[in-house]
């Protein structure tokens, strides 16, 4: 955590309701905040910043239309307005330092947000630092609670999370995984269930499934946005709106929304919008399905790559390291165990976004802190992980058609081509042989073309890896689908 230590450095003397406080002199936060360091010196791992921004964003916009309601003069909000805009450009960082494991409803957080931008914006109009012309309570926080702007800077950093990081990244590996279908739709190779040998499918079948399977965590992340474009913001201590102006919420949003490009809006309900966290468990949900889709590919490709020689090896992996520090030549999937690591990750954070949840009791959750550095810990890892994985490990896999061919001729799965043919217990028979024996399944029936009942050309047929692929489709993934 960044943070002003105020045991070596020279301090000022600040007050707030409860009495004077020491806080560290180049500190833009006053006596609530510098109470909240003392208090919760817990994890050093302070709220995610991209929430300070959105409070930025959420103060600037409360100035702005308490300004146009007449409550602000214009001076003071447009000062207000130019602090709250460089706590939401991250310009001041550096003074957000309460811990994340604090007080359940984000309070500590938004009296530092609140003091730090009433700090600002006093120095920008003139007087010496510390000298508070602009009340943190009375005209920062002015229509407004922790306990509905806490939520709505939640909703804001999580629905921009998803949609300018998670999205884009999702749609990178998608594209990525398109192209390596197109490539490998040539290859055959052995299709596996149960882990074991199957009938026949194309590289590039099983690369087309994973892009599919990328496209649709896509569209999850869609409706994970849009599961938070409601804002609590409104609702103040319980969902009243008491000591707020009528007017200020559609005000406020309306500029959230355009300031965004995000179409956000007012809560329905914002008894249910502060008491309840659906929607934020609702989007934990969609990224923990995203994440359970790509620990599968990511598996996947490392199962597909491995040995090389002495196990499946079907896929070549990138090289981007050694492997080994005592086995030389050694090179293992590690972008693949580094994506399947954030994916456990974020299984345990959605079950920690879950229990925060939960355990809102009548009126406002207050586990908030908690849930939404999980939330957003876990957009911010996939976001990172699946670009990584998509430049380091998909863009520069090749595959290793020899061998593919290899796997085909030599797996008694081959026989499935002829139940309709020879019937089942008859090919049960010869696959039995193939795998007790070691001859392949094609050289045994060649052996006994007559005793089957069938011409050479039936076999050929029968036993050709490409028609067993996609008998009614086999043109399907060579023309881009």
């Amino acid at each position: 955590m960044t943070s002003l230590n105020i045991s070596s450095m020279n301090v000022r003397t600040e007050k707030d309701s409860m009495g004077e406080m020491e806080v560290p002199v180049n500190a833009l936060y006053g006596a609530s905040t510098q109470r909240a360091v003392l208090n919760f010196p817990v994890s050093g791992q302070p709220v995610p910043l991209s929430v300070i921004h959105a409070y930025g964003l959420i103060k600037w916009a409360a100035a702005k239309a308490h300004a146009e309601l007449g409550l602000l003069s214009a001076a003071r909000a447009q000062l207000i307005e130019q602090a709250a805009l460089e706590v939401a450009e991250g310009r001041l960082d550096a003074h957000f330092v309460v811990d994340v494991y604090q007080t359940g409803s984000g309070t500590s957080t938004n009296m530092n947000v609140n003091e730090v931008i009433a700090h600002r914006a006093s120095q920008m109009e003139g007087p010496a630092q510390g000298e508070v012309s602009i009340h943190p309570n009375d005209h920062v926080n002015m229509g407004q609670s922790s306990n509905d702007t806490f939520p709505t800077a939640l909703h804001l950093a999580v629905g921009l999370a998803m949609a300018r990081n998670l999205q884009p990244a999702l749609m990178g590996l998608a594209s990525s995984l398109k192209v390596k279908s197109r490539e490998f739709w040539d290859v055959l190779k052995i299709g596996r269930t149960h882990l074991m040998d199957a009938t026949p499918v194309r590289l590039g079948q099983e690369f087309q499934g994973y892009a599919r399977q990328v496209e649709l965590a896509v569209e999850r992340v869609k409706k994970a946005v849009s599961a938070v474009l409601e804002l609590p913001l409104g609702g103040t201590a319980v969902g009243t709106g008491l000591n707020r102006h009528p007017d200020f919420p559609g005000i406020v949003i309306t500029l959230l929304a355009e300031k965004t490009n995000l179409p956000f809006r007012e809560a329905a309900d914002h008894f249910e919008a502060q008491a309840a966290k659906d929607a934020l468990v609702e989007a934990s949900g969609q990224i923990k399905t995203v994440a359970t889709g790509l620990f599968k590919i990511a598996n996947d490709i490392r199962w597909l790559g491995s040995g090389p020689q002495c196990a499946i090896g079907e896929i070549s992996l990138p090289a981007t390291q050694p492997g080994s520090s005592i086995m030389p030549g050694k090179v293992n999937p590690v972008m693949s165990e580094s994506l399947m690591q954030v994916c456990a990750r974020v299984f345990g954070n959605d079950a920690t976004v879950t229990w925060c949840a939960a355990n809102g009791n009548f009126e406002l959750n207050v586990m908030m802190p908690a849930l939404g550095a999980a939330l957003l810990e876990s957009i911010a890892l996939l976001s990172r992980s699946v670009a990584l994985f998509d430049e380091r490990c998909i863009r520069g896999i090749t595959a290793n058609e020899q061998r593919c061919g290899q796997f085909i001729e030599h797996s008694m799965a081959l026989i499935t081509g002829l139940n309709s043919k020879i019937g089942y217990d008859q090919a049960s028979i010869i696959a039995k042989e193939s795998a007790r024996t070691g001859i392949s399944v094609r050289k045994l029936c060649q052996e006994r073309l007559e005793d089957l009942g069938i011409s050479q050309e039936e076999l050929d047929e029968a036993l050709d890896p490409a028609r067993m692929c996609a008998p009614d489709a086999s043109t399907v993934g060579a023309s881009g689908g």
